[in-house]
């Protein structure tokens, strides 16, 4: 039976027998993180857009007022920052809530 350890056998000297015994250990990485952006538009009211992001990102009124101000005025703001999948299914939660309220607004992601 094989092990995960690699036996590397040596004869050292007459009638010796020494095993080295190694184990290669994988390198971890942190997967790479994506921003969630919420684009300006001219139709979203700002009302609308602070109630997505207290929603769906868990954000105080007084923060999604902010962040919505900053959109407002800058045209783009970072929402949050999270792996792939978590930053993906938020992008979809909120285009569909947009849609099913039928407003423009444009929810998107990019890599960090």
């Amino acid at each position: 039976m094989r092990t995960p350890w690699t036996m590397t056998d040596r004869k050292d000297g007459p009638g010796g027998d020494t095993s080295v015994v190694t184990k290669t250990r994988a390198k971890t990485q942190r997967p790479p993180l994506y921003k969630v952006l919420l684009l300006n538009d001219d139709y979203t009211p700002m009302e609308f857009v602070v109630h997505v992001l207290e929603r769906f990102f868990g954000l105080s009124h007084a923060q999604a007022f902010e962040i919505m101000l900053t959109v407002h005025k800058k045209g783009v703001a970072v929402v949050g920052v999270f792996s792939f999948e978590v930053a993906e299914t938020k992008v979809a939660q909120v285009m569909d809530f947009a849609r099913r309220h039928q407003h423009p607004l444009q929810c998107t992601m990019e890599k960090e």
